[in-house]
């Protein structure tokens, strides 16, 4: 009888699951927005980097530093090595956030202005959803397809009609960042579920070190005197926070939020970054600017809500 009695008493870990599942969530949006800041601060930090360095050993570099810091971490950790059905994925995002995306923006930003380019990063949600729904084999609904098409619209508009800083060539190559990234995002976001979080970061850049080192070593200038300081800050912060943290908080918050939902912080990321563009750079952020930004976070956001029937 007794047996009985205990076997119909409430479970304690039945009850005080979904306070768990809500504080996870909860968490992985904290996380999530810690990524999304330290992101929204790599193409200033990037804009004051490339005044000194040449844009490919920036890339190299910054890869570089952060790859031994990841594998110091896996190896104290002492990670299970990656399956081989993992390492294709891997290098597809190494190529979009390690090599990619940091290489497109730095030669880009000799051309256009951070906080320019930063309007382009208000697409990388959509783009991001759209790897996802090309690469899950998800079916979105016509109105994904006309927010699409708005958000480009409005962004093409934007760098047409600029005024003064309007560069054909530093445009181009921010949407192609923009657009390998986006790959970037959704193979990692694909790869958190069996790797976790900061392994997926840490693994890519493993992947990307046996090209990265060489390619740093080969353009690393003959001499570092006309480096100045500002220059040093920005390749320690693209380097430490941008190309690692970031990802850490980034793919912890996709673990454990979910991608579709914490996604969404990527909308904050190009407000964030014009006002760290204005407060730390002064460089000056128009109203078309804000407008652009906030028409292309809007089409993102709806693009986003029928991303799946």
């Amino acid at each position: 009888m007794d047996e009985k009695k205990r076997s119909l008493a409430p479970h304690p870990t039945r009850l005080a699951a979904p306070a768990s599942g809500g504080s996870t969530k909860k968490t992985g949006w904290i996380n999530g927005l810690i990524g999304v800041s330290i992101f929204a601060g790599s193409l200033p930090a990037t804009r004051v980097a490339v005044a000194d360095f040449d844009p490919t050993f920036l890339t190299s570099a910054r890869a570089t530093v952060a790859a031994i810091l990841g594998l110091f971490f896996l190896l104290l950790l002492r990670q299970p090595w990656p399956k081989a059905a993992n390492l294709l994925p891997l290098g597809i995002t190494a190529f979009g956030v390690v090599l990619g995306f940091p290489f497109l923006t730095a030669l880009a930003l000799q051309y256009v202005t951070s906080a320019h380019s930063i309007v382009f990063v208000g697409l990388l949600p959509l783009c991001t959803a759209a790897f996802a729904v090309l690469r899950g084999g998800e079916r979105p609904r016509l109105a994904f397809w006309l927010f699409a098409i708005a958000g480009a619209v409005f962004v093409a508009g934007y760098a047409a009609l600029g005024r003064g800083e309007v560069s054909l060539k530093g445009d181009l190559l921010m949407l192609a960042a923009v657009v390998v990234c986006g790959l970037g995002y959704a193979e990692g976001a694909r790869l958190t579920r069996t790797l976790g979080g900061w392994q997926v970061i840490s693994w890519s850049l493993a992947i990307a070190l046996p090209v990265m080192l060489p390619i740093a070593l080969f353009t690393m200038p003959a001499s570092f005197d006309h480096v100045g300081a500002p220059a040093w800050y920005g390749l320690a912060y693209v380097s430490i926070f941008s190309m690692l943290i970031g990802f850490i908080f980034w793919y912890r918050g996709l673990a454990q939020g979910g991608i579709a939902a914490v996604g969404q912080l990527q909308l904050l990321q190009p407000f964030i970054g014009l006002a760290l563009a204005a407060l730390l750079l002064h460089e000056k952020v128009s109203w078309m600017m804000l407008l652009a930004t906030l028409a292309a976070a809007f089409c993102v956001l709806g693009a986003k809500k029928y991303a799946v029937r």
